[in-house]
């Protein structure tokens, strides 16, 4: 899987770096978490590796659209490395978990706008929030 990371990042004209690489194996491997949670995950493999480097990994693998960021009202940023689909993602409201969730309808951008204003639109943001499995069954538990 490092041959394919390494290819992602020459594609963008990025330089193969052990940061980078690790945190797109992060990435790949714990979907919607937020910095810290990459941090620790980079740093249990690296532990020399800046908290810095890992804010500007972040930072540089978005720009150059290789991972998506994400923050659902009220929440912290999340990270994501399947990018590419404009898929959307349903949100528990009691313990924060993110899940994936296909396109609404369609291809991108999944809506069609009642009045577009004259923007060309190629993405639509969807968030659908409820209560997770677990949460559920813990409060139907109680």
């Amino acid at each position: 899987m490092t041959a394919d990371f390494e290819t992602q990042l020459r594609a963008v004209s990025l330089r193969v770096t052990r940061p980078r690489l690790a945190v797109l194996a992060a990435l790949r491997d714990h979907p919607h978490v937020d910095t810290d949670t990459v941090i620790a995950l980079v740093r249990a493999e690296q532990p020399t590796v800046s908290h810095q480097a890992v804010y500007d990994v972040l930072r540089a693998l978005t720009d150059a659209g290789l991972i998506r960021r994400i923050q659902p009202a009220g929440a912290t940023a999340r990270y994501e490395s399947r990018v590419g689909d404009n898929h959307h993602h349903v949100v528990c409201r009691s313990c924060g978990a993110i899940a994936d969730v296909e396109c609404a309808v369609g291809s991108a951008p999944c809506l069609t706008a009642s009045d577009d204003h004259g923007f060309v639109v190629d993405e639509a943001e969807v968030v659908y929030w409820g209560t997770c499995p677990g949460c559920a069954a813990d409060r139907t538990a109680q």
